[in-house]
């Protein structure tokens, strides 16, 4: 396992991820400057986090192209520079516009990011990228803990004393994630019969069907959660430090999720992990919403950790199906994610400012269980191993 490459993308990823988890936070604490509804709220999150999903796929073939170098270090400077420049525009429109500029460095990093966490853990792809979310999931719990913090008395001119703290990780990247990626063993094309190759052909739009409603269903909870929630907890009356460290213990749980998930990808059955999660995270989900004090914190801790334990897990499961252009496919994927999600937290957004935040999240904790059964069509095999093709005969001696 390469220690210096895994550290210096997890490092980044826990940077830009304060930035990234600050953003819903940080608009529902300038909504009265703005003036701004739920439903703004969560557009003026949707578009920042589209901005970086949607090009995901873009920067993860050029990470390919490149051998995992420039990209990401490139992207968490442009997204810190762009956060940082956010403070000072002089209305609504010139903010988020801003912002989502900035969002296409988050794109870019996470895309390069991932493919250097996976690649340095060697044979231990899951556990490698686990720790990658290790970090960025643990920047999601800092950022709105941060935003409280600084942008709660500070204003706007919190964001650039924010986008300052990535100065560290933009140093390390520089100096460990620029060395060009080992090439992996190109996987042979086998010839099949027309009747093979319908039935692999019906197989893969299944398995793609599977893993396109599984990400739409944990997302709009996961991403609904990190967009709603502020809103959800200032308007129960909790203040922003308040409810900044509220969402800091839920997201710091998912932290630990995705490392758990990660070392149980590595030793159990992918798919069961994936399954027992989605179930079991449900009801924490819901009782996270209508509970407070100790319990809130249990269940707000059982529901992170268990939302996010599927996190690497799929990351890695689809880099090993197309194991020829892991930096795209994971772009791909993630950037799915991240889109899915912010479209679902818009959408929920809107139905929140008609009929309340309250039962929309109570519906929304229990999408789990529907990603759960979806997960039954989600491949089921062993790892996958190289087919290395055979190399030309040569002449005899």
């Amino acid at each position: 396992m390469n220690k210096k490459r895994l550290l210096a993308a997890s490092y980044g990823h826990l940077s830009i991820d304060v930035l990234n988890a600050s953003v819903a936070m940080i608009l529902t604490l300038v909504a009265t400057r703005y003036d701004l509804t739920i439903a703004q709220i969560g557009f003026g999150a949707m578009m920042y986090q589209i901005m970086a999903a949607m090009s995901q796929p873009l920067f993860g073939g050029l990470t390919d192209r490149l051998q995992g170098r420039w990209v990401g270090v490139l992207g968490l400077a442009w997204t810190a520079a762009f956060f940082a420049a956010a403070a000072f525009m002089p209305n609504y429109p010139l903010f988020i516009t801003v912002l989502m500029i900035g969002g296409l460095g988050s794109g870019a990093f996470h895309a390069a990011g991932m493919l250097n966490a996976s690649v340095s853990g060697g044979s231990k792809a899951a556990t490698a990228t686990s720790y990658f979310f290790l970090g960025g999931q643990t920047g999601l719990a800092l950022g709105p803990i941060l935003a409280g913090i600084l942008v709660a008395p500070l204003g706007l001119m919190g964001m650039p004393v924010m986008a300052a703290l990535t100065l560290p990780a933009i140093v390390m990247m520089f100096m460990y994630m620029n060395d060009a990626l080992p090439t992996a063993p190109r996987v042979a094309t086998q010839s099949a019969s027309q009747s093979r190759a319908s039935r692999m052909h019906a197989a893969a739009a299944l398995t793609i069907t599977a893993f396109v409603l599984f990400i739409l269903f944990r997302s709009g909870t996961s991403q609904g959660f990190a967009t709603l929630l502020p809103a959800y907890f200032a308007s129960a009356g909790y203040t922003a430090a308040e409810f900044g460290l509220m969402l800091g213990i839920f997201n710091f749980a998912g932290a630990l999720g995705t490392l758990a998930g990660g070392y149980l990808g590595d030793r159990f059955n992918r798919r069961t992990v994936m399954i027992a999660a989605s179930f079991l995270s449900a009801p924490f989900a819901y009782l996270m919403l209508h509970t407070s004090g100790p319990a809130f914190f249990v269940s707000a801790i059982l529901a992170g950790a268990l939302l996010s334990m599927p996190h690497s897990i799929l990351l890695v499961l689809a880099q090993e199906l197309a194991p020829n252009n892991r930096g795209l496919v994971g772009g791909l994927v993630l950037g799915f994610i991240f889109a899915s999600g912010s479209i679902m937290a818009w959408l929920e957004a809107i139905v929140a400012t008609n009929v309340g935040l309250a039962p929309v999240l109570s519906v929304v904790a229990f999408f789990p269980l529907l990603a759960g059964v979806v997960g039954f069509w989600l491949p089921d095999r062993p790892r996958p191993q190289p087919v290395i093709a055979a190399p030309a005969a040569t002449a005899a001696d």
